[in-house]
């Protein structure tokens, strides 16, 4: 606990260095499921967990001047007989490296001129604008002090710590773990909720959680699937898509695709060997400096050259990326950031996915770019090239027009079998080029 301590020092030093006004950051509560005392699982703040680095709920801290201050009530009289011993303010305040602790209603007293970011829930959220008797503008639209607060938390968690480092190499190797127990559950699993329950099983063993909620589906053209009834037929592919959750809130990410048989078809190899070229080659591209924007668009080039190879499309391969015919299949962003969340700091918006002064495209194959900055050493970010058959999109009539001529329609339906495939690794970005924080995981 002496590191963590350190660790949370150091970041609090760090922060006082970009601004000289007092923050406190609120961890927020657990929500309720149909009555009070039933709730969903807790899962504090995520810019509380990086300064205050334990899932303390219902609680607030102080940062000022490099200093830290923890705002938390003594346990309720009886909760011993409910949840055991639990540690007292004092407890918890040594271990973070507080210098004083209060109860939650002297956190008034102490909020004058305060900034913060908001919390999630909406509870919470009130409290909020009550102690600091102001309004306070949604995460993504920050305002005054808020947005220098808001700019400073980005510079910081952008590039991970040591420690941040290795919580996200242990939320990786539990993410492997739960990958290979998943792909030997397909031989004899009648469903994907038994695939699915093969995996979380490994994570719930390694005392984590889910860092999202998990996609293990047949059909992989609907990209963020949370349906798990599908039977596994002998021609279908599962995509699953499952990443850990540390205890301290930090994420992996990662996705294969695999033939139910066991063996693909020659339609099913063909595109996923596609789909891990883009896979291969996007990865082998990141280094400091690097803008990802240009990965993504190479992560582009190379599945319309597949494409076109395969006499899906039709022309040249660089004239279909510019008028975006790939993302009839590629429809999504390369990939994101990874940290304290599966998409690191995405309830900033593009505050901190997009370098100050670059705004995102209305274009159909950036759009949904998710990061658009140049490479620093220290960031982990995911590579994620996909090829999906999504019929809102291929059956949407001002873009079958659009791509008439681009598309030959009649060799796609060769590729009915091909409904989802996704490949996702996660990768730091180091001095000297990259490391594949889960390439313990088999691609083929």
């Amino acid at each position: 606990m002496e590191n963590l301590a350190h660790t949370l020092q150091q970041r609090r030093e760090k922060l006082a260095q970009l601004i000289d006004f007092p923050v406190i950051l609120w961890s927020g509560g657990a929500s309720p499921r149909n009555f009070p005392a039933n709730r969903y699982p807790f899962r504090a703040s995520s810019h509380f967990l990086y300064f205050a680095g334990l899932q303390l709920e219902n609680a607030a801290i102080r940062l000022h001047q490099g200093k830290l201050e923890l705002f938390i009530n003594p346990p309720k009289e009886g909760s011993n007989l409910w949840h055991g011993d639990t540690p007292q303010p004092r407890e918890l305040a040594e271990t973070i490296g507080a210098d004083a602790v209060y109860t939650m209603n002297e956190l008034i007293l102490h909020s004058s001129e305060a900034a913060t970011i908001p919390v999630q829930d909406a509870k919470t959220y009130q409290k909020q604008m009550l102690v600091l008797d102001r309004a306070i503008a949604p995460a993504h639209q920050p305002m005054g002090i808020d947005l220098e607060l808001t700019k400073a938390i980005i510079a910081l968690r952008l590039c991970h710590d040591p420690t941040a480092l290795m919580e996200l190499r242990e939320a990786a190797h539990a993410t492997v773990k739960a990958h290979q127990a998943g792909r030997r559950a397909i031989a004899a699993a009648k469903t994907e909720a038994e695939v699915r329950a093969a995996m979380e099983a490994v994570l719930i063993s390694e005392q984590m959680t889910c860092a999202y909620t998990s996609i293990v589906t047949v059909h992989g053209e609907v990209l963020h699937n949370d349906h798990y009834h599908h039977p596994l037929q002998p021609g279908d592919l599962i995509l699953m898509d499952v990443g850990a959750e540390t205890t301290t809130g930090w994420a992996g990410d990662v996705t294969r695709t695999w033939a139910v048989s066991g063996t693909f078809s020659p339609t099913q190899q063909a595109i996923y060997d596609v789909v891990l070229a883009a896979h291969d080659v996007c990865i082998e591209a990141i280094a400091p400096g690097v803008e990802y924007q240009s990965i993504h668009l190479l992560a582009a080039q190379i599945i319309a050259q597949g494409l076109v190879d395969l006499e899906i499309l039709r022309g040249n391969p660089e004239d279909l990326v510019a008028q975006d015919a790939h993302a009839l299949f590629f429809p999504h962003g390369i990939g994101h950031l990874l940290g304290l969340d599966v998409h690191d700091m995405e309830d900033l918006g593009d505050l901190a996915g997009y370098a100050p002064g670059r705004k995102r495209s209305d274009r159909f194959g950036l759009k949904f770019l998710r990061l658009h900055r140049p490479l620093e050493t220290g960031m982990v970010v995911t590579i994620e090239p996909g090829f999906y058959q999504v019929p809102a999109i291929l059956n949407h009539p001002t873009t079958r027009e659009k791509y008439q001529h681009l598309v030959n329609w009649d060799r796609l339906e060769q590729f009915a079998d091909v409904r989802g495939i996704r490949i996702e690794d996660d990768v730091l970005v180091t001095a000297t080029g990259k490391e594949v924080l889960t390439a313990d995981l088999e691609t083929q």
